[in-house]
């Protein structure tokens, strides 16, 4: 394989590749860069996540007449957030160049900025067909003097009904110029317009196969009901602790309600629609990037084109409406080559639009359903929990250490897996109160040895940490019990039991005495005190 060099990049560009840990091209790199260094048009089919934003920024870059301040490159995207990504790597490329200019013009944002950028001069703009045609009709965005043009995501346009304003901006360019298209699908009305606006283009297509497969993806199908679906959320999440995770929603109505459900269970989410400013959008996906956020509740807005670094893990809670959605919702995890976690919930409803998104990825999808004690398997000869499988697959692909998405885990409880139990396999911390088994010796910290034997079951909500094993001294008037026994469900608590689910011993009869009979103290069958709810909910 060519390297960047090789493919005509110059060296000082190919050596900012270098400090960005970029050296290998991709496949559509390698196949559009000397295209398009050659001045040809191209029409380029490449899934999300193949690189396609360098195919086209790095030839645009190298050519542009930095002496010269007007706009002499245009890159059209559907949305915001794309449109503030390729200018983020733009920037990147060009942080050391003075008299390079990058602009983002996109709706939401100031208006004013926009043009006081716009008088002092830009060589590549890229923007939103929507704020686009604004600036064209005030008189403020001139393209008399721009010889590339990239339409990017070009299909989403198109569903997304902005092609006649793209047709409208394209009116407006020199009909001398260089067009590049770059899709993951060319659906008629694109290759419509490539036959319209285009001159003999270079076609090129690189297979899913080749970059993210999407049989790469670990895909299960959760079995479930609607009013079972948000338990077996928070079920999956404790259970697969992911790095970061996005949790897609047909309507912003239920993205809205469901982020609200999570945050007030204790995980660190927030929500990305269409009915937010622009500056919250904005912030949201800088706290995501950072990973302050753990869980993103989004809606298809965020499904393409974003590429943040460290997904581990996509839960379509919705069903998406076909096959080429559920791709790009799940391309958000297994970025470049990686591997991820893919979940979608399926109740009896969605059973033919499942059947329609197999036939369209040519792929029989697992089946799954929650329990108490976790996932399992519901198809084949024998239905077996998954709960305990590789920390590979529990993480995504990543470290088992990456953490709990609950709120109360902090930084270096997501870097070690949070402070609860380490060492069994029913020792995960579900973040706000450690589960705790074995033998613990003292309570009101997450202890780091477990007990094999011993596993919390699912509770539902309330705040007692559940206990399991031989507990030497459990905080105030804890029963003790013997190490084969499990932790049965627990009705009123948020703290998460061995499996990081809210539990209570099995040995606990009742929730007024000891197990020796005699009474509690007061505090007794209510959880921990409140500091020890409040050293629990850290994972301590």
């Amino acid at each position: 394989m060519a390297n960047f060099e090789q493919l005509g990049i110059r060296p000082e560009w190919c050596e900012i590749l270098k400090h960005q840990g970029i050296t290998v091209p991709t496949p559509v790199q390698e196949r559009s860069i000397p295209v398009l260094l050659g001045g040809r048009d191209i029409i380029a089919e490449a899934q999300t996540g193949t690189g396609k934003t360098l195919a086209f920024l790095l030839p645009i870059i190298q050519k542009i007449n930095v002496s010269d301040r007007s706009p002499q490159a245009l890159i059209i995207a559907p949305t915001r957030e794309l449109a503030l990504q390729i200018t983020e790597e733009a920037k990147k490329l060009t942080a050391n160049d003075d008299k390079l200019h990058v602009l983002a013009v996109y709706g939401g944002q100031d208006v004013d900025k926009q043009l006081r950028k716009l008088q002092n001069g830009t060589q590549i703009v890229i923007g939103t067909p929507g704020r686009l045609l604004d600036h064209l009709r005030r008189g403020t965005l001139k393209l008399d003097n721009v010889k590339k043009l990239v339409l990017d995501e070009a299909d989403q346009m198109l569903h997304m009904g902005f092609l006649d304003d793209v047709e409208t901006i394209l009116s407006e360019l020199p009909h001398k110029r260089q067009t590049m298209l770059f899709s993951a699908t060319m659906p008629k009305g694109i290759r419509n317009l490539a036959k319209t606006y285009m001159k003999d283009p270079e076609d090129v297509k690189v297979s899913s196969q080749s970059v993210i497969p999407i049989k790469q993806i670990r895909q299960q199908v959760l079995e479930c009901t609607d009013r079972g679906k948000l338990e077996a959320l928070r079920g999956m999440i404790d259970t697969y602790r992911p790095y970061l995770a996005i949790i897609f929603c047909r309507t912003k109505r239920r993205a809205s309600k469901l982020n609200q459900d999570l945050r007030e269970a204790g995980y660190a989410s927030d929500e990305l629609h269409g009915d937010l400013s622009q500056s919250k959008r904005e912030n949201v996906m800088k706290a995501f990037r950072d990973a302050k956020l753990q869980v993103l509740v989004a809606t298809d807005v965020a499904a393409r084109g974003l590429d943040v670094e460290g997904v581990t893990h996509v839960f379509n809670y919705d069903m998406p409406h076909d096959a080429e959605s559920y791709i790009h919702r799940i391309g958000r995890t297994g970025r470049a080559g990686g591997t991820g976690l893919a979940v979608t919930f399926a109740t009896e409803h969605d059973r033919p639009e499942l059947a329609r998104i197999e036939q369209g990825i040519d792929q029989k999808l697992s089946r799954i359903q929650w329990t108490s004690e976790g996932p399992i398997a519901s198809t084949g000869a024998a239905r077996r929990s998954i709960n305990g499988q590789g920390d590979d697959e529990r993480s995504g692909g990543r470290s088992s250490g990456t953490g709990s998405a609950r709120r109360g885990a902090g930084r270096n409880d997501r870097r070690d897996g949070g402070r609860g139990s380490r060492g069994g396999e029913g020792g995960r911390s579900g973040g706000r109160s450690g589960g705790r088994s074995g033998d613990e010796r003292s309570a009101g910290r997450g202890s780091t040895r477990t007990s094999d034997s011993s596993r919390g079951a699912a509770g539902q909500g309330g705040r007692g940490a559940g206990r399991s094993g031989d507990e030497r001294s459990a905080g105030r008037g804890s029963a003790r019990s013997s190490d084969s026994s499990r932790g049965a469900a627990g009705q009123g608590g948020r703290g998460a039991a061995s499996s990081g689910w809210a539990g209570r011993s099995a040995d606990k009869r009742t929730s007024g005495r000891s197990s020796e009979g005699s009474r509690r103290p007061e505090s007794a069958g209510r959880g921990p005190a409140k500091g020890d709810r409040r050293d629990s909910r850290r994972g301590r």
